[in-house]
C-alpha cells in the first residue's frame, strides 16, 4: 500500500481537498520523516511548532484554493521568513532572524502550503555545491557520498529523499537545475520577472529568480502557479500566462523545432559520456514524439563569460557583512567579494549593458527554434568536496564552471529552462537534460516537458532509504 510520501504533491493536495487527510496529518507525516531520515543535509532549521500551528489553522479547503492547499513544503535559507532564523548559508548570519517575509514565503502561505523549515544552501547561494559552515553538506540520496548540487541543494535533497513533496529553490546561474540533475528531479528556472523579488530586489542584474523543484512536471507547474505573480513595486515582470501553468501540462505542444548543442558554453571542459548519452537519448525521444531536432552552434560567445563573472562577483560583494564578522566568510566568498569591490561603478554598468547585448544576440540566433536542448551538467553528481578548494578559491570557481558549463546561459537571456531526470547511470546516479524556451514561454516548455515525462516516466524511481 502506498504511503503518503509515495504520492505526488498534487495527489496529496487532492486528499486534502476531499478531506481524506488533513494538512496536520501531512505535516506530522513529513516532520517524522525529516526527524528520522535527514541524513542528506536537507534542513538547516526545522520549525515543527510553527508547521503544526499553521496546518491546524488553515480551515476548510475549497474549489478556489490552490491544488497544493495543505501540502507541506520548505523554504530555502536565502529567503526571508519573518520570525524564523535565516542564515543565508553563512556563519556570519548564524543567528539572524528577519522581521519580514519575502514574496516567496508570502505566496506559499497565501496558497495554504505549510513550511516545515529552512533548506540548506551554500554561503549567499554562490557555489554550485552545498557545503556551508553552519550545516552538514547536502548530498544526493542516490549516493550520500556525492553532492546534491547547489545552491538549492537542501531543497532538492529534501524532495528527493521524500522529506517534503515539493520545494522552492532559487537560480542565479543554475541553482535550481543543478541540484535537480544531481537528485533526479524536475527543476524549473522561470523567466525573468515571472516571480517577484519583493521586498529586497537584491539582484540589479536580473540573473536570479525563484522556482520549483519537484518529482513530476505537474507538481512543478502547480508550484509555479503558487509562486508566480508580480507586486506593485517590481521593476519588471513577465506577461501573464493564458491559463494556469498546471493546465499547460495537459496541452499538446504541437510539432516543435528543437535546437541542440553539446559544446560547453562557459569553459573548455570534457563532457562525461553519460551526460552525452542522456542528451543523445533525449534527442531521439523528442524526434520520436514528432519534433524536429537541429544541431546549432553555441549561441553565446566565450567573451560573454568574463562579463558574467564580473556581474557575479559584484553580486557577491553586495552581500554586505559587518566588518567584525568578515573573518567568518568562506575563502571563496571573500575572493569573489574582493573581485566585485574592485569593479568600478562605470565598469559594472558597462558589464550589464554588454550582458544585455550578448543575451539579445543569443535570443536572435535561437529565434527560429521553439526550444533548446543541452545536457544539464558535464558530469553526474561529484563526490562531496570535489569542487571545494578553500586554499585556492580561483581553482574552486573554475571547477564549478567545468561542472556547470550550460546552465548560466539561460540566466543571461532570462529564458525559462528546466532540467528533466531522463537518465540514470549503471551505478544508479541521476543525470538530467535541459530544455530552454523563449522568454515568457513557460507554458510551451511545461507542455513539452509533460509530454516527455508521459513518454519516459521517472517518478516511479526511488533512491535508497526512501
Amino acid at each position: 500500500m502506498a504511503e503518503l510520501h509515495d504520492l505526488t504533491a498534487l495527489e496529496q493536495g487532492g486528499l486534502v481537498q476531499r478531506r481524506e487527510v488533513s494538512p496536520r496529518e501531512l505535516v506530522e507525516h513529513y516532520l517524522g520523516r525529516a526527524d528520522r531520515l535527514d541524513s542528506v543535509g536537507a534542513f538547516v532549521t526545522l520549525t515543527p511548532d510553527l508547521a503544526r500551528a499553521r496546518s491546524g489553522a488553515l480551515g476548510v479547503p475549497g474549489p478556489e484554493r490552490s491544488p497544493l492547499f495543505g501540502v507541506p513544503t520548505a523554504i530555502k535559507d536565502l529567503n526571508l521568513t519573518a520570525g524564523v532564523r535565516t542564515t543565508f548559508g553563512s556563519a556570519a548570519f548564524a543567528d539572524f532572524v528577519p522581521e519580514v517575509s519575502d514574496h516567496v514565503t508570502l505566496a506559499l502561505e497565501a496558497a495554504g502550503m505549510v513550511s516545515l523549515g529552512k533548506t540548506n544552501t551554500p554561503e549567499f547561494g554562490s557555489p554550485c555545491y552545498t557545503e556551508p559552515e553552519i550545516a552538514p553538506p547536502a548530498v544526493t540520496p542516490w549516493d550520500r557520498t556525492r553532492t546534491a548540487g547547489g545552491s538549492s541543494g537542501g531543497a532538492a535533497a529534501a524532495v528527493a529523499a521524500g522529506l517534503v513533496p515539493v520545494a522552492q529553490g532559487s537560480d542565479g546561474g543554475g541553482s535550481i537545475r543543478i541540484p535537480a540533475s544531481c537528485c533526479g528531479l524536475v527543476g524549473l528556472k522561470p523567466s525573468r520577472g515571472r516571480i517577484s523579488g519583493h521586498p529586497m530586489y537584491g539582484d540589479p542584474v536580473g540573473l536570479a529568480t525563484a522556482g520549483p523543484i519537484a518529482r513530476t512536471v505537474r507538481d512543478a507547474a502547480a508550484l509555479l502557479d503558487v509562486l508566480a505573480g508580480r507586486r506593485p513595486g517590481d521593476p519588471s515582470w513577465a506577461p501573464p500566462p493564458s491559463g494556469s501553468f498546471l493546465s499547460a501540462c495537459d496541452r499538446d505542444p504541437g510539432r516543435l523545432r528543437v535546437a541542440r548543442f553539446v559544446d560547453p558554453v562557459i569553459t573548455d571542459t570534457p563532457v562525461d559520456p553519460e551526460c552525452v548519452r542522456a542528451w543523445e537519448d533525449a534527442s531521439r525521444l523528442l524526434e520520436s514524439l514528432g519534433h524536429e531536432v537541429v544541431d546549432v552552434p553555441v549561441p553565446l560567445p566565450r567573451e560573454a563569460v568574463a562579463t558574467f563573472e564580473t556581474c557575479w562577483a559584484v553580486l557577491t560583494a553586495l552581500s554586505v557583512v559587518p566588518p567584525e564578522k568578515e573573518h567568518l566568510l568562506r575563502p571563496l566568498t571573500r575572493w569573489l567579494a574582493e573581485r566585485g569591490r574592485a569593479v568600478s561603478g562605470p565598469e559594472f554598468g558597462l558589464a550589464i549593458g554588454a550582458m544585455r547585448r550578448y543575451a539579445a544576440g543569443a535570443l536572435e540566433a535561437l529565434a527560429p527554434y521553439d526550444v533548446v536542448l543541452t545536457p544539464t551538467l558535464a558530469t553526474p553528481p561529484l563526490p562531496v568536496g570535489a569542487m571545494r578548494d578553500d586554499a585556492d578559491p580561483a581553482a574552486d570557481f573554475e571547477a564549478q564552471k567545468a561542472f556547470t558549463p550550460w546552465t548560466s546561459a539561460w540566466n543571461v537571456t532570462g529564458s525559462p529552462a528546466v532540467s528533466l531526470p531522463l537518465h540514470w547511470t549503471d551505478g544508479g546516479l541521476p543525470v538530467g537534460v535541459m530544455l530552454a524556451a523563449r522568454p515568457a514561454e513557460e507554458e510551451l516548455l511545461l507542455s513539452l516537458a509533460a509530454q516527455v515525462e508521459a513518454a519516459a516516466p521517472w517518478a516511479h524511481r526511488r533512491p535508497p532509504g526512501w
